[in-house]
């Protein structure tokens, strides 16, 4: 189904994030993760693409075994970084073959250890260049369904590389002007940059769905990840402050968890398109959410 079929009929929608398994005991936790999250009926989950293509074989492979053994719509990553306009095509063909009907187009990662990365000698600089070129696929008729539905990023918090918050909204306008279908936000853990950065898509004149995404923290030691890979992560001091009570690793859980909660409860009064929860290929802080949320009877 395409992603603006399903957002209209889903108000809000929920959805997860998984990222590929690299090794078979790690495969087997992740199949274990989906089945215990599908019975939450998301809308849809989404499949991370490793830095620099690195889980391009991976990523496809988990794509095709969602969409053949549930009924849950799978939406892959796909980036700029690494390819060429004749890999993604080939890329998409495939994708189109499986029946998968969406995709979220990225700029991506470089490849590790690879900070001088030369953004000028691929094909597609921006993200923009990658919906441009998804949405030219589309035209051409060789998606036996219509076409894909295509997703890009937004940032509550601020682009890590673009600390000029003007130019970043030109980036955002631009991704949306070459066809962009949704936009799904980074993590954020104060809802009042999300609801900013939602006010000003509208001052932009971007007016397709924003899915707001959430982490919630539930280990210090994940929590200084989280700091490292999704550069710019602000933690506000109500959260902090809270973190520092903890007296034990399962306290620390309950805190983030229940912290979550509360962006939920209050994202949703707030009228949010939907949520979208990085799982981390775990299920219970999802399922402990959605509890609290009053969705299931459950965790």
């Amino acid at each position: 189904m395409h992603i603006r079929d399903i957002l209209r009929h889903s108000k809000p929608s929920f959805s997860f994030e998984f990222f590929p398994a690299r090794t078979e005991a790690s495969a087997e936790d992740l199949y274990q993760t989906i089945s215990e999250l599908e019975p939450l009926a998301p809308s849809f989950v989404s499949i991370t693409y490793g830095a620099g293509g690195g889980t391009r074989e991976l990523t496809h492979q988990l794509v095709a075994r969602i969409k053949e053994t549930t009924g849950i719509p799978p939406i892959p990553h796909l980036t700029c970084v690494g390819h060429t306009k004749a890999e993604v095509e080939q890329l998409l063909l495939r994708y189109a073959a499986l029946g998968v009907c969406n995709i979220l187009a990225l700029r991506g990662d470089p490849p590790k250890n690879q900070n001088d990365y030369d953004w000028s000698h691929g094909d597609f600089r921006y993200a923009s260049d990658l919906v441009r070129f998804i949405r030219e696929f589309n035209e051409s008729g060789r998606h036996p369904l219509g076409g894909f539905g295509i997703g890009v990023a937004g940032f509550p918090e601020g682009h890590p590389t673009t600390p000029n918050r003007l130019a970043e909204m030109e980036h955002l306008k631009a991704k949306c002007a070459e066809g962009a279908d949704y936009i799904c936000t980074q993590l954020f853990f104060d809802n009042h940059d999300f609801f900013d950065f939602r006010d000003r898509c509208v001052l932009e004149g971007i007016n397709i769905p924003i899915i707001a995404g959430i982490m919630p923290v539930t280990s210090l030691s994940s929590m200084k990840r989280m700091a490292e890979l999704a550069a710019g992560s602000r933690y506000p001091a109500k959260l902090l402050r809270v973190l520092s009570r903890a007296q034990d690793p399962q306290a620390v859980e309950n805190v983030g968890i229940h912290y979550a909660a509360q962006q939920c409860n209050e994202l949703l009064d707030g009228g949010v398109d939907g949520l979208h929860f990085y799982t981390l290929n775990k299920s219970s802080a999802t399922r402990q959410i959605y509890q609290s949320l009053g969705m299931v009877t459950s965790a």
